[in-house]
């Protein structure tokens, strides 16, 4: 209910008093205007003290999750963040900020020069005293959200895994690297016959996903794939990337009668006997292939390493 007092200009309206210049403003002292806190000193370190609650537990969940932690601390600490920080939120708004409600009545929407320039002058001065009074807290505010904001971004850059760094450009073959299963057990020339085909990996490195090569047979006599390759594929032996050039997935299918490797995904198709050329699907490039030798005890190793990044074409190679 209004009682006919005019809040904005502190005359009384019923009376006609107040028009013109001159018009005497509300303070910000006044009894409205003041906090709800009985004693605001004593709210002011209550609120401070949530509120570097809830720093400290954003900092704890944030350093625990980076070094790796453990999922139930991970989320005491984050919730001890959320929820001291948001209670001294909800403490500030509630018993530091006056509450109202406020009533006025309407009158001539209009304010004379004199009363803007009052109320601007009132502002600057006294509104920088009250904000200067919440300083200790509004710096606790923004170190507690700065926090927060990068705290809650791990699980989205950490999520990702492991930095790819160079597994994208080199895999771990090497020269002299000897062919082994998946078992582990080095390949010897005779474990295959014609038409045969094995997943193999450099030795030491059984299973690793960058790594993995498909081993066929195709002949029993030396092939020459490409001019360049002529020793690459001794006794009929020729081993290619299994990582598909179109998305990376295995190229896992051998089929004997067309020498054609094929990717089950998308249902690229590559000629073993060219240099595993595409020619069919939507691979893009050829499968790069391993040089190949035999020992003198007829086991299987590599001459060198690939000589191009396997995978897809992330690199954008012309």
């Amino acid at each position: 209910m209004s009682d006919g007092t005019d809040v904005a200009s502190g005359t009384d309206v019923a009376s006609g008093n107040g028009a013109g210049a001159g018009v005497p403003l509300t303070k910000f002292d006044d009894p409205h205007l003041r906090p709800y806190a009985k004693n605001p000193r004593r709210a002011e370190m209550l609120i401070g003290l949530l509120l570097l609650i809830g720093l400290a537990g954003f900092a704890a969940y944030g350093g625990l999750y980076w070094v790796g932690g453990q999922t139930q601390w991970e989320g005491v600490y984050g919730g001890v963040g959320f929820f001291a920080f948001g209670f001294g939120l909800s403490a500030w708004g509630k018993y530091l900020l006056p509450q109202g409600p406020f009533v006025e009545e309407r009158h001539v929407l209009a304010s004379s020069e004199p009363e803007v320039g009052a109320m601007a002058a009132a502002i600057e001065d006294r509104g920088k005293m009250v904000f200067r009074r919440r300083g200790f807290l509004g710096t606790i505010l923004g170190a507690g959200a700065g926090v927060m904001g990068v705290v809650i971004t791990f699980p989205l850059i950490r999520s990702l895994g492991p930095q790819p760094k160079k597994s994208l450009e080199t895999t771990n073959w090497r020269p002299d690297a000897y062919l082994v299963d998946l078992d582990g057990k080095r390949v010897h020339r005779a474990d295959l016959e014609v038409g045969g085909a094995l997943t193999v990996f450099p030795e030491g490195f059984a299973g690793s996903s960058v790594d993995q090569t498909m081993l066929v047979r195709a002949e029993s006599t030396d092939i020459v794939t490409l001019p360049g390759r002529e020793t690459w594929g001794p006794r009929g032996y020729l081993a290619y990337s299994k990582m598909c050039t179109h998305a990376g997935c295995p190229v896992g299918l051998y089929q004997e009668l067309t020498q054609q490797l094929l990717c089950p995904c998308h249902q690229s198709l590559f000629d073993v006997k060219t240099g595993a050329n595409p020619v069919f699907g939507p691979a893009p490039r050829p499968l790069p292939q391993l040089p190949l030798k035999i020992d003198s005890r007829g086991f299987l190793l590599a001459q060198a390493g690939y000589d191009q990044p396997v995978g897809p074409g992330f690199w954008e190679r012309s």
